[in-house]
């Protein structure tokens, strides 16, 4: 019973870890909220800076890829698929749960995460959620 009031009490003193919602109350208008924030109205809560070492969307850098499929065998959500005809890594982000073993074990770092983590789509197999090659290197 001790441990359960201490670890309790110990949480009721760290720092939340997650965003608080953007303003104090719910606004009746989305759209009208952030034109008055626009305007110096309205303020919004500033989110919480993403932690070092975050785990977001994977990039792939297709240049780098030299095809050992290492990243396709250690998936364990089988997110990743070599495309043999055309040496590329295909990655589906909606399978993906994020472990970062793919970027791990590629030996010539064509794999890393980057900081986003805003992912969601209505369609699984939307353009930005299946990625076969990332514009720039992640990371800061």
């Amino acid at each position: 019973m001790q441990q359960v009031v201490k670890a309790i009490l110990r949480q009721l003193f760290l720092t939340p870890a997650t965003n608080k919602f953007p303003t104090k109350y719910a606004p009746l208008s989305t759209i009208k909220f952030l034109e008055r924030v626009k305007t110096g109205q309205a303020r919004m809560v500033p989110p919480i800076a993403v932690p070092p070492n975050f785990r977001g969307k994977v990039s792939l850098l297709r240049d780098k890829c030299i095809g050992c499929q290492l990243c396709v065998r250690v998936c364990p959500t089988k997110a990743l698929e070599f495309l043999l005809k055309e040496k590329k890594v295909k990655h589906f982000v909606a399978r993906c749960c994020f472990c970062s073993q793919c970027a791990e074990i590629c030996p010539v770092g064509a794999l890393s995460m980057t900081n986003e983590f805003l992912l969601s789509n209505f369609d699984k197999f939307a353009p930005e959620l299946v990625i076969t090659d990332s514009e720039k290197p992640a990371g800061p």
